[in-house]
């Protein structure tokens, strides 16, 4: 074997598509494009979603619900969560500053305490909101909450 009797494998290569090159090619007049209309023409481009004429799938399919744009999005915090946060970051007072220093929250976001589990330490709270429960079961256990707008 010589580098110059070396070649591609049988059928490994393809000879290029030569489009417009006169009718002796095969692929001249049009080129390959069909006759008149938009798609042969310079710079066509389909447009998104075009179904060739079929009604497209965004018309077909109904529209369903809404976006309330003055929906209020809060990031939940549970009771049962409250005792794992203590412990892990030692935090005793659970405001905005805290939760962002640890990573918990990012940092335009609302915070919201729900009562789901239990709360066994005495912790003071400075969030946007609370449930009643969660409220009722944070100042048993002896912890303080203010709600900050």
């Amino acid at each position: 074997m010589n580098l110059h009797s070396l070649r591609p494998a049988k059928g490994a290569t393809h000879k290029e598509k030569r489009i417009g090159r006169g009718e002796a090619s095969g692929k001249g007049g049009t080129s390959t494009k069909g006759n008149k209309g938009g798609q042969s023409r310079a710079g066509y481009k389909s447009k998104k979603a075009h179904e060739g004429g079929q009604m497209p799938i965004q018309r077909r399919i109904p529209k369903r619900g809404f976006t309330n744009l003055g929906r209020i999005e809060y990031k939940v915090i549970n009771l049962g969560q409250i005792d794992l946060y203590a412990e892990k970051y030692g935090i005793t007072e659970f405001n905005h500053q805290n939760l962002y220093i640890n990573s918990l929250i990012s940092q335009f976001d609302r915070i919201k305490i729900l009562g789901t589990g239990e709360v066994k330490g005495k912790f003071s709270f400075k969030v946007n909101a609370v449930s009643k429960k969660a409220k009722e079961a944070i100042e048993a256990a002896g912890g303080t909450v203010e709600i900050v707008k």
